[in-house]
C-alpha cells in the first residue's frame, strides 16, 4: 500500500525509500537512540524501565537508567513510548 509520502508497507512491517529495505522497529530504535529521547519500555510482566536507548541488536536493547546500564531482551517488551516522537521518516539510514 502506498502513501502520499511514497512510502511502501510490506507484510513484514518494513518501509521501503528509494529502494532500500529498512526495518521500522531498527530504525525507531535507532533514531531514538541518536536523538537520546528518554523511553519507557513495557515488559510482558508489567515491569517498566525508563531510560535512554544506548544501543540494540536483534535480540535485546540496551537501556540506560539513572547512570546505570539495563540489557533488555526483545522477546520480554510488549510496549515502548518516546517522551517525543521518533521522526522514523527523517531516518535516511540505519547506523
Amino acid at each position: 500500500m502506498q502513501s502520499a509520502f511514497g512510502i511502501f508497507r510490506s507484510k513484514k512491517r518494513s518501509l521501503t525509500m528509494n529502494n532500500k529495505n529498512m526495518n521500522l522497529q531498527d530504525v525507531f530504535l535507532n533514531q531514538a537512540r541518536k536523538d537520546h529521547i528518554g523511553v519507557t519500555i513495557f515488559l510482558t510482566n508489567g515491569f517498566q524501565f525508563k531510560g535512554i536507548v544506548k544501543g540494540f541488536d536483534s535480540y535485546i536493547v540496551i537501556l540506560e537508567c539513572d547512570g546505570k546500564q539495563n540489557l533488555v531482551y526483545k522477546h520480554a517488551i510488549s510496549t515502548i513510548i518516546p517522551i517525543r516522537p521518533v521522526s522514523i521518516l527523517e531516518s535516511d539510514s540505519v547506523e
